[in-house]
């Protein structure tokens, strides 16, 4: 009951600032509270298969070292860019025909991940967790398929002008995903809560598919570009060169684009290697599970939307360049408050301070960057080029951050957290040498996305 009043209160003021300040104001349009509902269902297979797994493992006593590789059970988000040109162009049998390539696309990847969470569930880790492995990778794979669609959907189905702030509220139903399937879950699982164990906890968090589907049959087929069929007189092999080549090659000819793959790939390696280890510090600190749960339900999911609330202004007051860099330097050094809350120990107010400051950090950071990468979508080929971009974000989030257990165990929490600040140095570098040089979004979308923006003064 409060966490709805809490949300109910948030979104009433961030409407009621909407009417009044215009950098809010299109956070009062349908299509953005869409995005918000796209979002919903977006964001809480990822926690379920990070965050919510992470705790079931710590719980039945999984080390901390396999915890952290378990991470790699989540490659299908790196690798989604390989299989993305089929679902951007590729129609399904009738689906497309009554619902249009994108809806067709998300309604059958969402029944078969409401049922793939369920047998998830059901697996048991502690005694079978190679089975464990294989149901959490096919949720994974779905999962990805799902963001594919709902990606790119999301960018069609916005103008120019409610670009930031859909992104925004994509960002924030993502986060209120994520506390479903996270808090949620756990919640329903713990015996300390509804006690219904994590088989059924797993399967009542998969209805969080409905919010999008909803969303979907309200808004509509979106803008996308029709260039799925073959064309008469048009070779298979032109319309693969169109499906699968012309995407990347769109994107790799644009100046600057191997220096932004490479920025996206690093920017939030520190910030993923402290979130994996959270909830296994959080159990060997000894915070009770609802300790946990309510601190996330009440600071860290308002913080979150105030967070997310002021993503969209924050781009419009700085420009994308000196946003990306501010909201990276704030949440690089929100892991400092992690490091406090390791030597403190089991303290509550220190967990509400450092878990408060990194949802209202991230709230900000998540909705530029996702913004950012939104902006470099050729709309031809939508679901492909942000898949590319997202796949090498992921990759920072999964492969680069799975040794997270092992520095954990080796350098101590306090540490560890120290590390984690020094790890996300180079990306804020390399943010810099991209802005130096002026590969910076400004325009979005309709022509090839990358233009100057001025360079920062010499100091």
């Amino acid at each position: 009951m409060e966490q709805t009043l809490i949300f109910i209160a948030i979104i009433a003021a961030v409407v009621a600032t909407g009417f009044v300040v215009p950098a809010f104001r299109p956070y009062v349009r349908p299509m953005p509270f869409v995005a918000f509902l796209l979002g919903i269902a977006s964001g809480f297979p990822l926690t379920l298969l990070l965050a919510t797994m992470a705790f079931w493992l710590s719980r039945v006593g999984i080390d901390k070292s396999t915890i952290g590789f378990a991470i790699g059970l989540t490659t299908p988000y790196t690798l989604k860019f390989l299989w993305a040109p089929l679902v951007d162009k590729l129609p399904l049998p009738l689906l497309t025909r009554w619902f249009g390539q994108r809806r067709a696309w998300l309604f059958l990847i969402q029944g078969l991940l409401f049922a793939a969470l369920w047998q998830l569930g059901a697996s048991n880790p502690a005694s079978n967790l190679g089975w464990f492995a294989v149901c959490a990778i096919v949720v994974a794979f779905l999962s990805a398929t799902q963001d594919i669609v709902i990606d790119a959907y999301r960018i069609e189905i916005l103008s120019d002008q409610e670009l930031p702030h859909g992104t925004a509220m994509n960002q924030f139903g993502y986060r209120t995903g994520n506390l479903l399937a996270g808090a949620g879950t756990i919640y329903l699982a713990s015996a300390e809560g509804a006690g219904l164990g994590w088989a059924t906890a797993y399967g009542f968090t998969a209805f969080c598919v409905l919010p999008a589907a909803i969303a979907a049959l309200f808004a509509g087929p979106g803008q996308y570009v029709e260039r799925h069929a073959i064309a008469a007189g048009q070779s298979f092999g032109n319309w693969i060169a169109e499906t699968v080549l012309n995407p990347f090659r769109e994107f790799l000819t644009r100046n600057g684009a191997v220096l932004i793959l490479a920025f996206v790939l690093i920017y939030k390696v520190g910030d993923a290697m402290g979130q994996i280890m959270l909830a296994p510090m959080i159990v060997e600190l000894g915070f009770s599970d609802t300790e946990y749960v309510t601190v996330n339900k009440f600071v860290g999911f308002a913080a979150l939307i105030v967070g997310s609330a002021f993503g969209a202004p924050f781009i419009a007051w700085l420009g994308m360049g000196r946003a990306l860099f501010v909201s990276g330097l704030l949440m690089m050094f929100s892991n400092l408050l992690f490091a406090v809350l390791a030597a403190t120990g089991d303290s509550n107010v220190m967990l509400a301070i450092a878990v408060g400051t990194e949802n209202f950090t991230s709230g900000i950071g998540l909705t530029v960057f996702v913004t950012y990468l939104s902006g470099l979508s050729n709309l031809a080929y939508t679901a492909t080029q942000f898949a590319l971009l997202s796949s090498f974000a992921a990759v920072g989030r999964t492969w680069l951050s799975a040794p997270s257990g092992y520095l954990a165990e080796n350098l101590g929490w306090v540490n560890f957290w120290i590390c984690t600040v020094a790890i996300a140095v180079p990306g804020m570098v390399l943010l810099w040498i991209l802005w130096k040089r002026g590969f910076v979004v400004e325009t979005v979308r309709q022509t090839p996305a990358v233009v100057a923006e001025p360079a920062p003064a010499s100091q």
